[in-house]
Order: C-alpha cells, then structure tokens, then sequence
C-alpha cells in the first residue's frame, strides 16, 4: 500500500524537470562530490525573514541557530536577525564575532560555559537557582556585572506542539512561582537583569494556539514583573513556529499570529510599557529552504517490495528517518531531482546504506521510474539534519553541505 509524503515546499513544488536549487541544479551541486550534500537556498531564508518583518513590525527577531548552525548560513544571517539563541559553548564560538546579541539557553551549562558567556558579554538565560548563583559567583570573581536572564517555566503549555517545554515539570527554565524571589535577588546582587525567555514549545501548526499562548505568556511575564517589583527590559517570547512536514499538514498563518500579538502589545500593562519583545525561531526560518541530495546506488526487489537504496541515510538526515522526537513515522516529501512535476508510476521505499531497519527515508511511496545514478531529493532539510544527525556512525563519510544564492556568480 503506497503511503502519502508531506507537501513539497511550493519553491520547489512547481519546478518541472530537473531539480534547481538557488540557480544551480541537483546535478550540478552533486558534481564533483563523492556522496550526498545539503543545499540551503540563501533567497528562501532572506524571504522567510521579511515575511516574518511584515507580520511582526515591533517584534525583534533572533535565530535559535541550534536549527542550523552551519557557518555560510550564520554569516548570512547576521545581516538579517536581531540577535541569536545558543545552547553551548561550541554555539556562542560561532556566533560570537558577527556583531549580534547573543544569548544563551539550556540547562547544565558548565562553569567554563558560564565564564565564556560572562567574559563575552552575552546574557546568560538562567535555568536554575544553582546556576544563578554560580554565575554570580563567577561574574563576582571575574569582576563583571553580568547579562542575566531568567528562563520561565511557565505554568502554560502550546496546545498542539510537537514538543512541549512548558506547563509541567521541566528541566527547562524555573517554575514561575519561583520566579519573582529570584529576580529580586538577582538585581540585589548587581546583575544587569536583562528579564525573561518564556518557551512553551515548538512545532506548532495551530496559529489559534499559538495566539493564546502568546496573550497567556504576556500576562504572565507582567505578572512576574509586578510580584518582583521590576520591570523586564526584554521579553523573549520563544518561538514554537512549525513547518508541514507531512500529509494532511497545513503551513502555519503568520499573518494571523502576528495581527493578534500586535494587538496585544498595543493593550500590554503598564509594567511592560518600555519592554522589548522577541521571538526566536530556527525551524520556520531555516526548514524550508534546505534539500538533502542523495545518489541511487542500487535498486532491489525483496518480497514483492521494490528498495531504491541511496549513498546516504539516517546517518545525515535522521528526521526523515522518524528517529528525531515523531511517535508515529510518517512521510517526508521527496522526489527523484530529475523528474520534478512527473507523474507516479511505481511505489518504492527509499532506504539509506546503514545496516539497520531504521533507515527508512521514504516508505512506500509513489514515484517516477527510479534507477541507478538518480539523484533523489528530500525537502525540508533545513533544519535539524546534519548536526542533528548521527554524522560518524558505522564509520560513513558526512555530507557535504553548501549555502546557495542565485543572485551571486
């Protein structure tokens, strides 16, 4: 039985023929490579940043650069974003000369993170009360006032996420009751409080949910603030955007989002009258512009099933797999590079080389005649794939990847 796949990005759905990515086509960004290669398209990232300028005038933008953090990509973006989230020191390395705010999440950051971050002036978004007080104790000793932050747990949850990250127990950010003492003692010791990162969740097709839980996560952040007794000079509002990776998925109206938290901005209390807000976003920024292009190296047939096996897998691209965070596996969009806008005419599961079933990266879908040398493409591979992915397991080489912009030479 043939199994749906997701929609093909519509840059890319209505090509015909061969594949172009950024001017080039699949072909030739394989040319010269001996395996398979990520392909981010410089232009679609530019046009998912403007349309996100259009949607939320007021709001500042950061890129959580954990989505992609492949340094073309980042260099580009320093021209565009307002600032970047990072989750380790490997992370704030990248960003960390490219003239943009920094900050700086997760739990378990080691004193020697702590020290970089301080030393670098980034403002560090607190965890725990433990972690606050050995940044203090380090900023103390280093003899810095340093960018403190406070992560929110808050006690609301994304309706419809893929993943949640608030509204129950987490080791992310501190319970919000928790929240107002900490401040207080923050700003006592010193610190240059920066405010609050309130995340909920990420994944999100629903814009209703995603609305209600922005009026939920402003209420909330003034809520703190006035039990604190100190006004937050900036509210990340986290992010949570998603993208259709699969049938039946619908793109996300941002348009609608964007409208709603304007006005609610517009009728924010006073305590939050000279606060800045953010999102950040990796996903919906960066996603859709990516394909992962991979080589036929065999065609099988075993027990009436027909197996186009690919030079690489879910070694590179492990979201494709439906090993990175999906309950039930489902369909990626895909198609053979060659045969953009053919009709169907077989159903084939495409697998990668590794030895283990897990390697699936289509199953049982519908597509032109494949054979040996095609090239195929898997879309949405933007974000979470070659670092998200394990790159060194059974000892096969890592894809290549490259930043792509039709508009240069």
């Amino acid at each position: 039985m043939t199994k749906p796949m997701g929609p093909i990005p519509p840059e890319f759905a209505r090509q015909k023929d061969m594949l172009t990515i950024a001017g080039q086509s699949a072909a030739d960004w394989l040319a010269g490579r001996d395996g398979p290669a990520f392909v981010y398209d410089a232009a679609i990232v530019a046009a998912r940043v403007a349309r996100f300028r259009a949607a939320f005038p007021s709001i500042d933008l950061h890129y959580a650069i954990k989505a992609n953090p492949f340094q073309p990509l980042l260099d580009a973006m320093a021209g565009l974003v307002d600032g970047f989230d990072v989750a380790s020191a490997g992370e704030l390395a990248k960003v960390a000369g490219l003239g943009r705010p920094v900050s700086f999440a997760g739990p378990g950051k080691r004193d020697a993170e702590l020290t970089a971050a301080i030393e670098a002036g980034v403002t560090l978004n607190l965890e725990s009360e433990g972690e606050a007080t050995r940044a203090l104790a380090i900023a103390d000793r280093l003899g810095h006032s340093p960018r403190l932050a406070v992560r929110v747990n808050p006690d609301v949850e994304l309706r419809g996420s893929g993943m949640k990250m608030g509204g129950r127990p987490s080791p992310f950010g501190i319970d919000a009751v928790r929240v107002p003492a900490l401040v207080r003692d923050l700003v006592a010791a010193g610190a240059d409080w920066r405010g609050f990162h309130i995340y909920a969740g990420s994944q999100a097709l629903d814009p209703q949910a995603i609305i209600d839980t922005q009026a939920a996560t402003l209420a909330l952040a003034a809520r703190l603030a006035e039990e604190a007794g100190h006004a937050p000079p900036l509210v990340n509002l986290g992010g949570g955007f998603g993208v259709p990776y699969f049938a039946g998925d619908r793109p996300l109206d941002i348009e609608a989002v964007g409208a709603a938290l304007e006005q609610g901005l517009a009728a924010r209390p006073a305590i939050l009258g000279d606060t800045r807000f953010a999102i950040e976003l990796g996903r919906w920024l960066v996603a859709e512009a990516g394909v992962y292009l991979a080589r036929v190296i065999d065609r099988k047939e075993s027990g009436g099933e027909t197996f186009l096996i690919l030079d690489g897998g879910l070694n590179h691209q492990l979201a494709a797999s439906g090993n990175f965070g999906t309950v039930v596996r489902r369909n990626y969009p895909l198609a053979l590079a060659h045969a953009m806008g053919a009709e169907p005419v077989e159903t084939v599961s495409v697998v990668g080389p590794l030895c283990t079933p897990l390697d699936r990266l289509g199953d049982r879908v519908a597509l032109p005649a494949g054979a040996v040398g095609d090239i195929v493409a898997i879309f949405l591979a933007g974000a979470y794939g070659a670092t998200a992915s394990p790159s060194a397991f059974l000892g096969h080489p890592p894809a290549g990847e490259v930043l792509g912009d039709a508009e240069q030479p």
